[in-house]
């Protein structure tokens, strides 16, 4: 046991120096990948405004007009909570914009039905709460010297509830394939998303977990190598954003810690 304990006790040094050295870019970092998939959707619907529009049309038969409002409004609520986001501009209010978007888009793309596809919305909804989670910690440092009523539980809450929805994503990712490399990673991954999930070593398993995420979606979802005139390049995009959307949630943790329900902060107790 003092080997594989000198082996983590090393890794969680490293992480921690990695983590100090990039603290001032870390959190711009990671808005910048969690908003990535609103932006690219947010500029999609520019780009593609009338098939978007056909396409509401014809699914649920609504009509121009209202085809044409669901375009604008997630053309401006991506676009502008992203602007919000990334300016740190009433941070809840974005959140709360883009949580509408996700929600909105689960209704109209029957996302309800698609077990994968809501999976992942959960996991976005995740990383939101950790924006969230941080906006409110950025809020309460203003404020450093005045006498504190204890622990900011909802920014507490918040991280628990960003911690749980992001393991979402990783279910979508596993294999059932009978492949050395598969099972390995199955087992690597999983681990690691308990870990950040009940806030074991969190800062080092959600670090880990970003270079696996990264490796997985470069691999799997090179969008960038496909002819734009197959359809399967908008999947494999929509996917490339989404994964890159959940990494950022990720490195919010690696930011934040794991807050206040934790295994990490009841070690601190014992």
């Amino acid at each position: 046991m003092l080997i594989p304990n000198e082996y983590v006790s090393t890794a969680e040094d490293i992480a921690d120096q990695v983590i100090r050295r990039g603290k001032n870019v870390l959190p711009t970092v990671a808005r910048l990948c969690l908003i990535s998939t609103f932006l690219e959707d947010g500029i999609r619907m520019w780009v593609q405004w009338s098939e978007q529009r056909d396409y509401m049309d014809m699914s649920w038969g609504c009509g121009k007009f209202l085809a044409t409002m669901f375009v604008v409004v997630n053309l401006v609520g991506q676009l502008g909570g992203c602007v919000m986001v990334l300016g740190r501009l009433k941070v809840d209010i974005a959140c709360g914009l883009l949580f509408f978007i996700v929600v909105l888009q689960t209704f109209a793309y029957s996302i309800l039905w698609d077990m994968q596809f809501l999976l992942r919305n959960l996991a976005l909804i995740g990383a939101l709460l950790l924006v969230l989670a941080e906006a409110r910690a950025e809020g309460r440092s203003l404020f450093a010297g005045v006498p504190s009523l204890g622990e900011n539980k909802p920014k507490t809450y918040l991280q628990l509830a960003g911690r749980i929805l992001l393991a979402f994503m990783f279910i979508t990712l596993l294999r059932f394939e009978f492949s050395f490399l598969q099972i390995i990673q199955d087992l690597l991954g999983s681990i690691l998303m308990i870990l950040v999930t009940v806030g074991y070593r969190t800062k080092l398993s959600a670090l880990m977990l970003v270079l696996v995420l990264t490796v997985l979606n470069l691999y799997h979802n090179a969008w960038w190598a496909v002819p734009s005139y197959k359809p399967l390049r908008d999947f494999l995009k929509y996917d490339f954003f989404q994964t890159l959307s959940v990494i950022g949630g990720l490195l919010m943790i690696v930011y934040l810690g794991p807050g206040g329900v934790s295994m990490d902060e009841h070690k601190k107790k014992w």
